[in-house]
């Protein structure tokens, strides 16, 4: 119960920070757990940021085995979470997480393309571990249009 809570006021936040620094609203992507980071959950939200688009994410766990300091990857594909298709942007200038005190992982990436044209393709969001933790998708999910965080 306390998770579901603590990833409400996370949602806030990012919905908060996104309405302070744009008159666009945000978006909010939840991320769904590939098989081999199964029970997990996660979310994203996506705001307005000058010409860019920001991205906080919040997951719940990695698969055991992870090395710590805890190091994730992010991309956004063009194509869908089930039928994926090249990299589109690679997020990973900076790969470091911050462990939060709910049972849980945060961090923040920006992309290089304004959410509006996000929002008029297909794209998706991958989370991927760090070669050294196996190099795997761990999380996933496909931006919509219908999905704005008021």
């Amino acid at each position: 119960m306390k998770l579901r809570h603590s990833l409400a006021v996370l949602m806030i936040t990012a919905s908060l920070f996104g309405c302070t620094t744009s008159s666009d609203h945000g978006v909010s992507v939840t991320l769904v757990a590939t098989r081999q980071n199964t029970g997990q959950i996660g979310n994203v939200t996506l705001t307005s940021w000058d010409k860019k688009t920001g991205l906080s994410f919040f997951i719940s766990g990695v698969p055991s085995g992870a090395s710590l300091p805890l190091r994730l990857y992010s991309f956004i594909n063009k194509g869908s979470c089930q039928q994926p298709g090249p990299v589109a942007f690679a997020m990973n200038d900076q790969v470091n997480t911050e462990r939060q005190p709910v049972r849980g992982w945060a961090f923040s990436r920006s992309a290089p393309v304004e959410l509006p044209v996000l929002l008029s393709g297909e794209y998706s969001i991958v989370v991927r571990s760090a070669p050294d933790s196996g190099n795997v998708d761990i999380f996933c999910g496909d931006i919509k249009q219908g999905s704005a965080v008021k």
